[in-house]
């Protein structure tokens, strides 16, 4: 059994979405097992196979549009631009075209407006996200934010997440109220809420709903890679596309 999270929210029929987990795949350790990142040191050809077998079983229409990801705040519109593509966010409203970003502690922010007609995934580490990276994904939308869903995947929890001043006052300077994101821990150190800084920002873009939220890479070891965890480790994906209309159906 595919042990995939597929996010519970009201988005149309014809936008699906799935994350990976690292269960499932064939990469020894310590990428066991379903690595999908090309990047970290795993063999290729297992990498291939899980991307193979993602692909397969999870009857996606093409191959993931996979990004090279820098912790930044760009969007990649996929209906435009090939890959590969240097971004941290992608965007299309091209059927069968499927978004997707690679995490193992920072937040995958999955995407659509309430028509179904245009899907986005984003890469929210603590940088991208303090930058403006969810903001930029829901602008990429283009409509209005109470049009919008969102829903967050699983990310370090803030029990985990221990940061320094320099983190804090990153986002304060940005916006005062994130200063409620953020814990305590003793020795100028703080613990960081990932999922509530998501929240405050797509409340600040007008999103209408926010799912998901609520995991922890790091304490979840059997389910979740985490490189804050394990250092060299493997990669989960967090995909969402338009699915194609029934045969004979136009898009509504």
């Amino acid at each position: 059994m595919n042990d995939w999270i597929v996010p519970d929210w009201p988005a149309p029929a014809r936008v699906k979405a799935l994350i990976t987990t690292r269960n499932g795949g064939v990469s020894p350790p310590p990428f066991d097992t379903l690595n999908l990142a090309t990047h970290v040191g795993d063999d290729p050809a297992a990498v291939a196979r899980n991307r193979a077998r993602l692909r397969r079983e999870a009857t996606l229409p093409a191959e993931p549009r996979w990004l090279d990801q820098v912790h930044g705040r760009l969007v990649a519109d996929l209906d435009g631009e090939a890959p590969p593509c240097c971004a941290d966010a992608a965007v299309t409203s091209t059927p069968g075209e499927v978004c997707a970003v690679l995490t193992a502690d920072c937040l995958p922010v999955l995407l659509c407006d309430r028509a179904g007609r245009r899907v986005a995934a984003a890469h929210a580490g603590w940088r991208g996200l303090c930058g403006g990276v969810i903001e930029a994904a829901v602008k990429a939308l283009g409509v209005e934010g109470g049009a919008v869903m969102a829903w967050l995947g699983p990310a370090i929890g803030p029990g985990a997440f221990e940061v320094g001043d320099e983190v804090r006052a990153a986002f304060v300077d940005v916006d005062p109220a994130a200063a409620v994101a953020f814990s305590p821990a003793g020795g100028g150190h703080w613990r960081a809420d990932l999922y509530r800084l998501a929240r405050q920002r797509l409340a600040d873009c007008g999103v209408g709903f926010v799912g998901g939220g609520g995991y922890c890479t790091v304490t979840e070891a059997d389910r979740f890679f985490s490189y804050r965890r394990d250092g060299r480790t493997g990669r989960m994906a967090s995909l969402i596309w338009i699915g194609f209309p029934p045969h004979g159906e136009g898009q509504q």
